[in-house]
Protein backbone atom coordinates (compact mmCIF):
# COMPACT_ATOMS: atom_id res chain seq x y z
CA UNK A 1 0.00 0.00 0.00
CA UNK A 2 1.24 2.98 -0.70
CA UNK A 3 2.88 5.41 2.04
CA UNK A 4 0.68 8.96 1.98
CA UNK A 5 2.78 10.14 5.13
CA UNK A 6 4.36 12.96 3.37
CA UNK A 7 1.32 14.14 1.73
CA UNK A 8 -0.20 13.87 5.32
CA UNK A 9 2.65 16.14 6.60
CA UNK A 10 1.45 18.71 3.19
CA UNK A 11 -1.88 18.91 4.65
CA UNK A 12 -1.35 19.29 7.74
CA UNK A 13 0.93 22.47 6.95
CA UNK A 14 -1.54 23.61 4.58
CA UNK A 15 -4.05 23.77 7.90
CA UNK A 16 -1.58 25.35 10.09
CA UNK A 17 -1.24 28.40 7.26
CA UNK A 18 -5.60 28.18 6.39
CA UNK A 19 -5.98 28.34 10.31
CA UNK A 20 -3.19 31.67 10.57
CA UNK A 21 -5.46 33.25 7.40
CA UNK A 22 -9.07 32.67 8.89
CA UNK A 23 -8.70 33.35 12.67
CA UNK A 24 -7.13 36.49 12.15
CA UNK A 25 -10.77 37.64 10.16
CA UNK A 26 -12.83 35.71 12.70
CA UNK A 27 -15.06 38.00 14.24
CA UNK A 28 -13.59 41.06 12.41
CA UNK A 29 -16.24 43.95 12.12
CA UNK A 30 -15.10 44.97 8.70
CA UNK A 31 -15.46 41.25 7.56
CA UNK A 32 -16.10 41.85 3.36
CA UNK A 33 -18.98 39.21 3.11
CA UNK A 34 -20.25 38.37 -0.61
CA UNK A 35 -23.45 36.59 -2.29
CA UNK A 36 -22.74 33.78 -4.10
CA UNK A 37 -24.86 32.65 -7.41
CA UNK A 38 -26.29 30.00 -5.48
CA UNK A 39 -27.31 32.72 -2.88
CA UNK A 40 -24.64 31.18 -0.15
CA UNK A 41 -22.21 33.55 1.15
CA UNK A 42 -18.71 33.70 0.69
CA UNK A 43 -16.09 35.92 2.53
CA UNK A 44 -13.02 37.53 2.27
CA UNK A 45 -11.78 34.78 4.54
CA UNK A 46 -12.83 32.29 2.01
CA UNK A 47 -11.02 33.34 -0.69
CA UNK A 48 -8.08 34.30 1.11
CA UNK A 49 -7.39 30.96 2.43
CA UNK A 50 -7.84 28.72 -0.55
CA UNK A 51 -5.41 31.31 -1.83
CA UNK A 52 -3.10 30.45 0.46
CA UNK A 53 -3.48 26.67 0.08
CA UNK A 54 -3.21 26.71 -3.64
CA UNK A 55 0.28 29.04 -3.56
CA UNK A 56 1.37 26.41 -1.72
CA UNK A 57 0.31 23.54 -3.35
CA UNK A 58 1.91 24.91 -6.49
CA UNK A 59 5.35 24.97 -4.74
CA UNK A 60 4.69 22.21 -3.10
CA UNK A 61 2.95 19.42 -5.74
CA UNK A 62 3.11 21.42 -8.85
CA UNK A 63 2.29 18.20 -10.80
CA UNK A 64 -1.31 17.79 -9.06
CA UNK A 65 -4.45 19.14 -9.49
CA UNK A 66 -6.46 21.85 -7.26
CA UNK A 67 -9.98 21.81 -6.67
CA UNK A 68 -11.67 24.36 -4.25
CA UNK A 69 -15.03 25.69 -3.55
CA UNK A 70 -14.17 29.02 -4.68
CA UNK A 71 -11.73 28.92 -7.46
CA UNK A 72 -12.45 25.45 -9.11
CA UNK A 73 -10.72 22.95 -10.88
CA UNK A 74 -6.88 23.71 -11.94
CA UNK A 75 -5.25 20.81 -13.72
CA UNK A 76 -5.33 17.36 -14.71
CA UNK A 77 -3.64 14.29 -13.26
CA UNK A 78 -4.35 11.24 -11.12
CA UNK A 79 -3.59 12.96 -8.00
CA UNK A 80 -5.78 16.14 -7.01
CA UNK A 81 -6.39 17.87 -4.05
CA UNK A 82 -9.74 19.10 -2.99
CA UNK A 83 -10.03 21.85 -0.42
CA UNK A 84 -13.21 23.70 1.04
CA UNK A 85 -11.27 26.76 2.52
CA UNK A 86 -14.20 27.64 5.34
CA UNK A 87 -16.70 24.67 5.57
CA UNK A 88 -19.26 26.90 7.64
CA UNK A 89 -19.12 30.06 6.27
CA UNK A 90 -22.28 31.25 7.72
CA UNK A 91 -21.27 30.32 11.26
CA UNK A 92 -17.90 32.15 10.72
CA UNK A 93 -19.35 35.30 8.88
CA UNK A 94 -21.63 35.16 12.49
CA UNK A 95 -18.96 34.76 14.94
CA UNK A 96 -19.84 31.16 15.33
CA UNK A 97 -17.14 29.22 16.29
CA UNK A 98 -18.13 25.87 14.45
CA UNK A 99 -16.68 26.32 11.14
CA UNK A 100 -13.23 24.37 9.63
CA UNK A 101 -10.58 24.29 6.52
CA UNK A 102 -11.52 20.95 4.57
CA UNK A 103 -8.33 19.70 2.67
CA UNK A 104 -8.56 16.55 1.12
CA UNK A 105 -6.06 14.01 -1.58
CA UNK A 106 -7.41 12.10 -4.03
CA UNK A 107 -6.42 9.63 -5.90
CA UNK A 108 -7.56 8.35 -9.26
CA UNK A 109 -8.37 4.44 -9.01
CA UNK A 110 -11.12 1.64 -10.72
CA UNK A 111 -14.01 3.21 -8.57
CA UNK A 112 -12.70 6.64 -9.87
CA UNK A 113 -11.01 9.64 -7.80
CA UNK A 114 -10.99 8.36 -3.84
CA UNK A 115 -9.77 10.29 -1.13
CA UNK A 116 -6.50 8.98 0.55
CA UNK A 117 -5.60 11.94 3.10
CA UNK A 118 -7.97 13.73 4.80
CA UNK A 119 -7.16 16.77 7.58
CA UNK A 120 -10.43 19.11 8.62
CA UNK A 121 -8.49 22.08 11.16
CA UNK A 122 -11.84 24.34 13.55
CA UNK A 123 -9.07 26.47 14.61
CA UNK A 124 -11.92 28.30 16.70
CA UNK A 125 -12.73 24.93 18.59
CA UNK A 126 -8.96 24.07 18.87
CA UNK A 127 -9.72 21.11 17.22
CA UNK A 128 -7.80 19.14 14.28
CA UNK A 129 -8.91 15.40 13.04
CA UNK A 130 -6.79 13.57 10.16
CA UNK A 131 -6.55 10.31 8.51
CA UNK A 132 -4.29 8.68 5.68
CA UNK A 133 -5.26 5.65 3.96
CA UNK A 134 -4.22 2.26 5.72
CA UNK A 135 -2.75 4.23 8.46
CA UNK A 136 -6.16 5.20 10.38
CA UNK A 137 -7.50 8.51 11.66
CA UNK A 138 -6.79 10.56 14.78
CA UNK A 139 -7.21 14.10 16.73
CA UNK A 140 -4.71 16.24 18.06
CA UNK A 141 -2.42 19.08 18.07
CA UNK A 142 -0.01 17.42 15.61
CA UNK A 143 0.88 14.26 14.13
CA UNK A 144 3.29 13.40 17.24
CA UNK A 145 0.69 14.64 19.87
CA UNK A 146 -2.79 12.58 18.54
CA UNK A 147 -5.43 10.20 19.96
CA UNK A 148 -6.68 7.59 17.49
CA UNK A 149 -9.74 7.47 16.57
CA UNK A 150 -12.81 5.03 17.01
CA UNK A 151 -16.45 4.49 15.75
CA UNK A 152 -18.60 3.41 18.49
CA UNK A 153 -20.11 -0.13 18.81
CA UNK A 154 -24.01 0.97 19.10
CA UNK A 155 -26.04 -1.61 17.73
CA UNK A 156 -29.54 -0.59 17.56
CA UNK A 157 -30.87 3.28 16.22
CA UNK A 158 -33.03 3.13 19.22
CA UNK A 159 -29.63 3.60 21.15
CA UNK A 160 -28.51 5.65 18.34
CA UNK A 161 -27.06 9.65 18.36
CA UNK A 162 -28.30 11.09 14.81
CA UNK A 163 -26.48 14.17 13.95
CA UNK A 164 -27.73 16.93 11.25
CA UNK A 165 -27.49 19.87 9.84
CA UNK A 166 -31.02 21.02 9.13
CA UNK A 167 -34.06 20.07 8.27
CA UNK A 168 -34.09 22.08 4.65
CA UNK A 169 -33.29 20.07 1.76
CA UNK A 170 -34.78 16.81 3.05
CA UNK A 171 -38.77 18.13 2.23
CA UNK A 172 -37.52 19.00 -1.14
CA UNK A 173 -36.46 15.48 -1.89
CA UNK A 174 -39.55 14.17 -0.56
CA UNK A 175 -36.95 12.61 2.10
CA UNK A 176 -38.78 14.69 5.24
CA UNK A 177 -40.84 11.96 6.34
CA UNK A 178 -38.17 9.22 6.62
CA UNK A 179 -35.96 11.47 8.58
CA UNK A 180 -38.80 12.71 10.92
CA UNK A 181 -39.26 8.98 11.24
CA UNK A 182 -35.72 8.16 11.96
CA UNK A 183 -35.09 11.15 14.51
CA UNK A 184 -38.37 10.06 16.80
CA UNK A 185 -36.22 6.09 16.43
CA UNK A 186 -33.32 7.56 17.68
CA UNK A 187 -32.25 7.89 21.54
CA UNK A 188 -30.73 11.60 20.77
CA UNK A 189 -30.76 13.83 18.22
CA UNK A 190 -28.88 16.99 17.62
CA UNK A 191 -28.57 19.71 14.85
CA UNK A 192 -24.68 20.30 14.98
CA UNK A 193 -23.79 21.16 11.13
CA UNK A 194 -21.48 21.16 8.30
CA UNK A 195 -18.16 19.35 9.36
CA UNK A 196 -18.62 18.50 12.87
CA UNK A 197 -20.86 15.70 13.22
CA UNK A 198 -18.60 13.46 10.52
CA UNK A 199 -15.80 13.95 13.15
CA UNK A 200 -17.76 12.87 15.85
CA UNK A 201 -19.02 9.75 13.92
CA UNK A 202 -15.33 8.98 13.43
CA UNK A 203 -14.69 9.86 17.34
CA UNK A 204 -17.40 7.27 18.69
CA UNK A 205 -19.69 10.19 20.27
CA UNK A 206 -22.44 10.20 17.31
CA UNK A 207 -23.44 7.12 15.75
CA UNK A 208 -25.32 8.78 12.60
CA UNK A 209 -25.34 11.52 10.13
CA UNK A 210 -26.54 12.94 7.17
CA UNK A 211 -27.45 15.69 4.59
CA UNK A 212 -29.20 15.95 1.48
CA UNK A 213 -27.62 18.13 -0.56
CA UNK A 214 -23.58 18.26 -0.37
CA UNK A 215 -20.48 18.97 -2.65
CA UNK A 216 -17.15 17.14 -3.07
CA UNK A 217 -15.29 19.62 -1.20
CA UNK A 218 -17.48 19.26 1.86
CA UNK A 219 -16.99 15.79 2.19
CA UNK A 220 -14.20 14.06 0.60
CA UNK A 221 -11.73 15.15 3.93
CA UNK A 222 -14.45 13.81 6.41
CA UNK A 223 -15.28 10.66 4.37
CA UNK A 224 -11.51 9.13 4.73
CA UNK A 225 -11.62 9.96 8.27
CA UNK A 226 -14.76 8.19 8.67
CA UNK A 227 -13.92 5.11 6.83
CA UNK A 228 -10.14 5.22 8.79
CA UNK A 229 -12.16 5.17 12.29
CA UNK A 230 -13.95 2.32 10.84
CA UNK A 231 -17.18 3.62 9.63
CA UNK A 232 -18.81 4.05 6.49
CA UNK A 233 -19.53 7.26 4.50
CA UNK A 234 -21.56 6.77 1.12
CA UNK A 235 -24.13 8.74 -0.66
CA UNK A 236 -28.03 8.47 0.55
CA UNK A 237 -27.72 4.98 -2.29
CA UNK A 238 -25.52 3.41 -0.60
CA UNK A 239 -22.73 4.35 -2.89
CA UNK A 240 -18.87 4.01 -0.88
CA UNK A 241 -17.00 7.49 -1.25
CA UNK A 242 -17.89 10.79 -1.35
CA UNK A 243 -18.69 11.12 -5.38
CA UNK A 244 -22.55 11.67 -4.76
CA UNK A 245 -24.48 14.68 -4.08
CA UNK A 246 -25.51 13.94 -0.52
CA UNK A 247 -23.61 11.84 2.22
CA UNK A 248 -24.29 9.57 5.06
CA UNK A 249 -22.02 8.18 7.69
CA UNK A 250 -22.10 5.97 10.72
CA UNK A 251 -20.42 3.50 12.92
CA UNK A 252 -20.89 0.90 10.47
CA UNK A 253 -23.56 -1.56 11.93
CA UNK A 254 -26.21 0.98 11.62
CA UNK A 255 -25.78 1.77 8.15
CA UNK A 256 -28.12 -0.06 6.27
CA UNK A 257 -30.77 1.22 8.68
CA UNK A 258 -29.81 4.51 8.36
CA UNK A 259 -30.36 4.45 4.27
CA UNK A 260 -33.54 2.87 4.68
CA UNK A 261 -35.37 5.65 7.02
CA UNK A 262 -33.58 8.40 4.66
CA UNK A 263 -34.90 6.98 1.57
CA UNK A 264 -38.41 6.31 2.70
CA UNK A 265 -40.45 8.51 0.11
CA UNK A 266 -44.21 9.03 0.47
Amino acid sequence: MPDYHDDLRLAHVLADAADAATMDRFKALDLKVETKPDMTPVSEADKAAEELIRGHLHRARPRDAILGEEYGVEGTGPRRWVIDPIDGTKNYVRGVPVWATLISLMEAGENGFQPVVGVVSAPALNRRWWAAKGAGAYSGRSLTSATRLRVSKVETIADSSFAFSSLSGWEEQGRLDGFMDLTRACWRTRGYGDFWPYMMVAEGAVDICAEPELSLWDMAANAIIVQEAGGRFTDLDGVDGPGGANGAASNGVLHDELLGYLNQRY
